[in-house]
C-alpha cells in the first residue's frame, strides 16, 4: 500500500523516463539520414534544393547535440519540460527541412510521427497533447505553404491536390492514432508495474503484521496463566487485608495492573502498533543509524556536524526507509573503496539539508563518472580494486537502487572526485577520493518546527 500522499504522487507521475543521451543519439542518426537524403536527391535525382537553408537548419541540430553532449553528464535524465522542449525542437527542425523540400509532397514528411510517438510513450498526457497539436499545426502549414521541388532544369514537380490532401489526412490521423495508441499501451504497462509494486508492499506489510501478531499471540498465551494467578491471589489479598488500608490498596493495585496487562496484550493482538516516536529523529541520529553497520569494518567513519550558517537548530527528519537504505548503500560503497577514512559532513539551512560523503580512496573512474547511477554498468576493475573487494563483480545496481530511492525523497545527488585519480601523492587520510553530495529541500524530509516536541499520545493501529 502507498503510505502517504507523497508516495502517491511519486507513483503517478512519469518523470525522468527519457535520457538526454538517448535523444542525442537519435538526433545524430537523424542528422546523418538528412544529409544522406539531400546528397541522394541532388546527385541521383538531380533536384534543385536550397543548400544554404538546409545547412543552417541541420547546423542548429548539430550545435544543440554538441552542447548537450559536453555540458550535461551522460546519465542526465530530462524533466517533463526538458523532454517536451527537445521533442518540439525536433518537430520544428523537420518542419523547416520539409518547407524547403516540397512540404507534404516529400515522402519523408511521415517522419514527423516519430517525436509524437516518443512524447506519447514517455510524457504525461498534457505534454503529449501539446506535442501532437504542434505537429498537426505544422503539417497543416506545410500542406498550404512550402517551396516546391524543382528538377535541375527548373521544371517543377507537381502532385495533384487530392494526393496532397491524402498525405495531410494520413499524417494527421497517424499522429492521433499513434499518439493515443502509444500512450494507452505505455500507461497500462506502467499501471501494471505499479500495481505489482503496491501488491508487494502490501504483502510485505501484511507479513510484518502477521509476524507481530504471532509473537503477541504466543506472549499472550504464555502470560495468560501467570496473569490469571496474579489476579486471583491479588483478589484474595484484597479480601483478607480489608482491615489494613495501605496493604489493601497495594493488593488492589496489583489486581488492577494485572487487568491492564491483559487488556494491552488483547489490543496488541488485534492490530500492529505504530510507535509515534519512531517516525522521526534528529538528522545526525538518522545518519548514525545508516552508518552503523559499516563502522566496525576496519575503516574510520567520521560524522561531522558542520551546523548552520543562519544559526537554526538541527532539523528532525522522517526516518523513511528510502533515506536510511540509500545512505547506507552510499556509505558502504565509500567504506569499501576508501583507504582508511570516510567523512560524512552534515550541514543545513532554513531551506536546505546537505550531506557530503567523502573518502580517501582513488575516486570514481573517469570512464564511468558520467554514468554513475545507471543499472547494469560494468567497469573493468584494476588489480588493486579487486583486492579491496574480492569476489565483487558489480553492475552498478547498488548505486542505482540508492540513487533511485534517495531521489524519490526529493534528493539532488552529484558525484565528483576530490583529486585526479593519477595523483602521485598518498590518498590515505586525505579527502581526495570520491565525493557524493546530497541535497534536499528542508521541508521535503524534515518535521515542521515544534512538531518534534509534540506529545506522543497513545499508539494507534496502522491505517488499513
Amino acid at each position: 500500500m502507498i503510505e502517504n500522499r507523497d508516495d502517491l504522487v511519486t507513483v503517478e507521475r512519469r518523470s525522468d523516463w527519457v535520457r538526454l543521451r538517448t535523444l542525442v543519439a537519435l538526433r545524430w542518426i537523424a542528422i546523418l539520414g538528412q544529409i544522406a537524403s539531400i546528397m541522394v536527391a541532388i546527385l541521383l535525382f538531380k533536384l534543385h534544393l536550397e543548400i544554404g537553408a538546409f545547412a543552417v537548419i541541420i547546423g542548429a541540430s548539430v550545435i544543440l547535440n554538441i552542447v548537450a553532449s559536453f555540458v550535461y553528464p551522460e546519465n542526465t535524465r530530462l524533466s517533463e519540460r526538458g523532454a517536451t522542449l527537445m521533442l518540439l525542437f525536433d518537430i520544428t527542425q523537420l518542419t523547416c527541412l520539409l518547407y524547403f523540400s516540397g512540404g507534404l509532397t516529400n515522402p519523408f514528411s511521415v517522419l514527423i510521427l516519430a517525436p509524437v510517438s516518443i512524447s506519447a510513450s514517455a510524457l504525461r498526457p498534457k505534454s503529449s497533447i501539446l506535442t501532437g497539436s504542434v505537429a498537426i499545426a505544422f503539417v497543416t502549414i506545410l500542406a498550404l505553404y512550402h517551396v516546391p521541388l524543382h528538377l535541375n532544369d527548373g521544371a517543377e514537380l507537381i502532385i495533384p491536390d487530392i494526393f496532397l490532401f491524402g498525405n495531410w489526412a494520413a499524417i494527421v490521423i497517424g499522429i492521433i492514432f499513434l499518439g493515443v495508441f502509444s500512450w494507452k499501451v505505455t500507461s497500462e504497462i506502467h499501471t501494471m508495474s505499479q500495481a505489482l509494486l503496491a501488491t508487494q508492499m502490501a504483502l510485505t506489510r501484511e507479513q510484518k503484521l502477521t509476524d507481530i501478531g504471532g509473537v503477541v499471540a504466543a506472549a499472550a498465551h504464555e502470560l495468560g496463566t501467570p496473569l490469571a494467578t496474579i489476579k486471583l491471589v491479588a483478589g484474595e489479598l484484597v479480601d483478607e487485608l480489608k482491615d489494613q488500608e495501605v496493604l489493601c490498596e497495594d493488593a488492589q493495585l496489583i489486581h488492577d495492573q494485572a487487568d491492564r496487562c491483559r487488556d494491552i496484550l488483547h489490543s496488541m493482538g488485534q492490530a500492529g502498533k505504530d510507535d509515534l516516536h519512531m517516525r522521526f529523529a534528529p538528522l545526525q541520529a538518522v545518519i548514525d543509524e545508516a552508518a552503523e553497520p559499516h563502522t566496525g569494518r576496519g575503516k574510520s567513519v567520521n560524522i561531522e556536524v558542520l551546523g548552520s550558517e543562519d544559526g537554526s537548530g538541527q532539523p528532525y527528519v522522517y526516518r523513511r526507509p528510502e533515506i536510511i537504505h540509500g545512505l547506507r548503500n552510499l556509505i558502504q560503497n565509500a567504506v569499501d573503496f576508501s583507504e582508511t577514512t570516510v567523512w560524512i559532513d552534515i550541514s543545513w539551512s532554513a531551506r536546505r539539508i546537505t550531506l557530503r560523503i567523502i573518502d580517501d580512496g582513488a575516486g570514481f573512474p573517469a570512464s564511468v563518472i558520467g554514468r554513475i547511477g545507471d543499472p547494469f554498468m560494468r567497469h573493468r576493475r584494476s588489480e588493486r580494486e579487486a583486492e579491496k573487494r574480492p569476489g565483487y563483480n558489480g553492475m552498478g545496481l547498488g548505486l542505482f537502487i540508492a540513487k533511485t530511492l534517495l531521489e524519490r525523497t526529493g534528493a539532488e545527488i552529484t558525484f565528483a572526485n576530490g583529486s585526479d585519480r593519477h595523483d602521485q601523492h598518498l590518498h590515505a587520510g586525505r579527502r581526495s577520493g570520491a565525493i557524493v553530495e546530497l541535497s534536499w529541500q528542508r521541508d521535503r524530509i524534515s518535521v515542521a518546527e515544534g512538531e518534534e516536541n509534540k506529545a506522543l499520545g497513545e499508539n494507534a493501529p496502522f491505517a488499513q
